[in-house]
């Protein structure tokens, strides 16, 4: 019996559509009668013949077919990979336009889902730097190189399926290769570029995601404003390691070495070479199903095993596996809006909710009697013990595990009533429960930190019963893309 799929229905090209405004998610929004449609890449006053790809009641998705007229905004993309590797989807909005865009988002997500009274919200605090703005990056290996709309029209073979680059959305097991990416500064490039001609050239294996084998499998490049720069490259399984367990997979199913052989220390051993700024170039030997390493150990090839970002005058020690905000210039000053907002005297109590490895807690601390951090990795807190002795702090404190597990009125009974909190919790916001006991502990103040103005309206409308909402400040952290951090002051009514 031979099975046929059904055809897919082709939705008809819409003509001469003109695009009105930006949307979430880096889309732009078109209007024909009532039916919204979002198409990405797609800049306010384009006009555009449109090719709809998805059909729901009440919107529509599309891509563009034709870009019939320019709008007097549009500017060209810097980066050759835009549209493809799927990051920086502003790139064709001028920066101005990107910052206003931000704002609108941050005040309809606040009055749409929040429904609170606001005051004004301050202008957004762009970003110094546009581009070579982060301090990391990640990058992946795979033996099935993604290609491009053109590359397969054209039919040709390619002689090399490898690639070194960035997972596509919708394809798991395929990796575009990235030649020059604008988010780091340019030696990143080199080096990941480097890498990837040694391993052709010396004939290494790139890792086949569905299979689940291959030397080289991922790389983590982080610097820092000490100059500093770390390398870590992932090894995985070989084939021959994979089919000797059969599929049997246990969370570190092969004896972790500790020692580098082989092709990969030939690799490591020209990387070292060939790159002397690398002051901290590392290793990692995954087995695993995934590319995650927080439970595996990591290996010193050369240099140390961390590398220090500096902050006014204090430094924090940067791991591996520490997380530390990515733009490292709009950290600080997302920071000191904070600091600001908590307006702390030097004698308050001062909780520090999703802490992190500390970096807030740290930086606020010289100004508070006491800080508690909480966090549910504990090697970040370990992190944040760290980053506190390293700076002579001696006046926080800091506890690891579930948030709603540790924060209890129970924990608050034993180490005190919080006069100001602050909170940075992750995309999906606070748990209800934690919410509970902020509202029972009644600080005079909470600063709410966030990276998802969505779920932090939610929040701000669970707290609304014994607070106020008296200042809201946007920061951009990360240009050419739709995400925006937002900071709120909240007081007891």
């Amino acid at each position: 019996t031979i099975l046929m799929s059904r055809k897919r229905k082709e939705h008809p090209i819409i003509k001469d559509v003109k695009i009105e405004s930006v949307a979430a998610e880096g889309k732009s929004i078109a209007k024909i009668d009532d039916m919204v449609i979002f198409v990405p890449y797609a800049v306010p006053g384009d006009v555009v013949d449109l090719q709809i790809t998805r059909k729901k009641h009440k919107y529509c998705e599309a891509r563009i077919a034709n870009l019939k007229k320019k709008s007097e905004i549009r500017q060209d993309a810097t980066c050759c990979h835009f549209g493809i590797c799927g990051g920086c989807k502003w790139q064709i909005l001028p920066y101005e336009e990107q910052l206003k865009a931000k704002q609108q988002q941050i005040y309809d997500q606040l009055i749409r889902i929040g429904k609170i009274d606001l005051p004004s919200i301050s202008p957004i605090k762009g970003s110094a730097k546009t581009y070579e703005y982060r301090n990391k990056l990640e990058f992946g290996f795979s033996n099935k190189r993604w290609l491009t709309a053109e590359q397969v029209l054209s039919g040709k073979s390619l002689d090399n399926m490898n690639a070194l680059g960035f997972h596509i959305t919708g394809a798991f097991d395929k990796i575009y290769p990235i030649e020059k990416c604008h988010l780091m500064d340019d030696l990143h490039n080199k080096i990941r570029n480097e890498i990837f001609n040694y391993a052709i050239n010396n004939h290494l294996t790139f890792y086949d995601i569905r299979e689940q084998y291959g030397l080289l499998r991922d790389i983590m490049i982080r610097n820092s404003n000490s100059g500093e720069w770390m390398l870590l490259i992932q090894f995985g399984a070989t084939k021959e390691e994979r089919e000797a367990k059969s599929g049997e997979l246990p969370a570190i199913s092969f004896i972790p070495p500790t020692d580098v052989t082989g092709d990969a220390y030939g690799l490591l051993k020209h990387i070292s070479d060939t790159f002397p700024e690398i002051t901290s170039l590392l290793w990692v030997y995954n087995p695993k199903l995934n590319d995650t390493f927080g439970d595996l150990p990591v290996h010193v090839f050369k240099g140390k095993d961390h590398i220090y970002e500096y902050m006014e005058n204090l430094r924090f020690k940067v791991g591996p596996k520490s997380f530390y905000q990515t733009n490292t210039e709009q950290a600080y000053e997302l920071y000191k809006v904070a600091r600001d907002f908590a307006g702390l005297t030097g004698g308050e109590l001062v909780y520090d909710l999703y802490t992190g490895t500390g970096t807030i807690a740290n930086f606020v601390a010289g100004m508070a009697m006491k800080v508690i951090g909480i966090e549910y990795v504990p090697e970040a807190i370990e992190d944040a013990k760290e980053n506190s002795r390293i700076n002579g702090i001696g006046n926080t404190m800091f506890f690891a595990g579930d948030m709603k597990d540790i924060l209890t009125n129970e924990f608050i009974s034993e180490h005190g009533k919080p006069d100001v909190i602050i909170t940075d919790p992750p995309r999906a916001g606070m748990h209800s429960d934690v919410i509970d006991v902020i509202l029972n502990a009644h600080p005079c103040r909470i600063v709410y930190v966030s990276c998802n103005p969505a779920t932090q309206a939610r929040d701000l409308s669970l707290l609304d019963s014994l607070y106020k909402v008296t200042a809201v400040q946007p920061v951009d952290m990360f240009p050419h893309t739709p995400h925006v951090e937002n900071v709120v002051l909240l007081e007891a009514r």
